[in-house]
């Protein structure tokens, strides 16, 4: 039996290395996507992003543990965690420690934990990360809760990839609301106070109220291609309906699991609006172009760098050390090398 088709009768192990041909970018790999790509499209990916030391890695545990715990009363059958970790620019290696965070979810056989090196990407997630998720949909897990790296400022991608974004915070990291700051607020589907145990928890979520005024007038505004794109609400619903979705700002101690069921509800809420309201389609379509614009960059340059003359790269940018060439023309001059 080859990999996609192990994967696709649960076999744990396939999965495991369908994963690393996967990140690794293997030809094995693309020809594994290839042929589960069919059977994608039916989980629900939930993105939790936020600045470090929010505590998301705590909130996922508690979150997988409710909703396999609630699996009997169809919150989720089975869930896949993605955890993203920063690879050291020196190194070049990542501790990869969310596995320990979560080792309580070790032994359930309805939750399957990858753990990701970002590899140098920047928006918090790795360049394979929509990949990864594919094959875990593929794979069956009906939610798949993919967490960022935690840099705080450049956290936007997880909109491009996720139906429900999570934005975390917490109180006492300095700022009233680190997210206003990293303009993460616009993409936020449901806010997070977490450590809401701490002194400063009222400030915060007064902040994120005040903030999420102006961020979120009824037009629903969403990243798109890297930009902020405004979606009008469908013409059905008038403007001050209930049913545009408002994101609800929630208190959770993830220590404890303190606020967690009504985090696992609101995520449930959110998917049943998106597919009430049709906007689940209109995110699946922006979620794979802006997967396939990604591809088609990346092959494309790989395609320019295979067909350059030795040495045409380095000379380009040496030529712009020594201001010979502006970036248009060693732009030009590399295309023109290459066709």
């Amino acid at each position: 039996m080859d990999l996609a088709a192990a994967v696709l009768e649960g076999d744990r192990l396939a999965l495991a290395r369908s994963l690393s041909q996967v990140e690794n970018g293997t030809a094995q790999g693309k020809s594994v996507l290839s042929q589960l790509f069919p059977h994608t499209g039916n989980a629900h990916l939930v993105g939790i992003t936020g600045a470090s030391g929010t505590g998301k890695s705590s909130l996922v545990n508690q979150l997988a543990r409710h909703c396999r715990r609630s699996a009997q009363q169809g919150v989720a059958r089975s869930i896949a965690i993605v955890a993203v970790d920063p690879t050291s620019p020196f190194t070049g290696g990542a501790i990869l420690g969310d596995r320990i965070r979560m080792r309580d979810l070790a032994g359930d056989s309805g939750v399957f934990i990858r753990s990701m090196a970002s590899r140098g990407s920047l928006g918090g997630l790795a360049s394979t990360t929509a990949a990864v998720v594919q094959v875990l949909d593929a794979a069956g897990y009906e939610l798949i809760l993919i967490e960022t790296v935690g840099a705080g400022q450049s956290e936007i991608d997880i909109a491009r990839l996720a139906h429900t974004t999570v934005v975390v915070e917490a109180p006492g990291l300095g700022d009233d609301i680190q997210a206003i700051k990293a303009g993460i607020l616009e993409i936020a589907d449901i806010l997070v106070v977490n450590k809401a145990d701490l002194p400063g928890v009222e400030n915060t979520e007064r902040a994120l109220r005040g903030s999420l005024n102006l961020s979120h007038p009824t037009p629903r505004r969403v990243m798109h291609h890297g930009k902020l794109e405004v979606v009008e609400p469908q013409p059905e619903l008038p403007a001050d309906s209930s049913q545009v979705w408002s994101p609800p700002i929630l208190r959770t101690v993830a220590l404890d699991g303190t606020g967690v069921p009504d985090l696992a509800k609101a995520i449930a809420d959110h998917r049943s609006y998106l597919e009430s309201s049709g906007s689940w389609q209109q995110r699946e379509r922006w979620r794979l172009e802006a997967e396939l614009e990604q591809l088609l960059q990346n092959t494309l340059m790989d395609g320019l760098q295979s067909r350059l003359p030795a040495g045409a790269y380095k000379q380009a940018v040496e030529d712009l050390l020594q201001r010979r060439l502006s970036p248009y023309q060693a732009v030009e001059m590399l295309v023109d090398g290459a066709g």
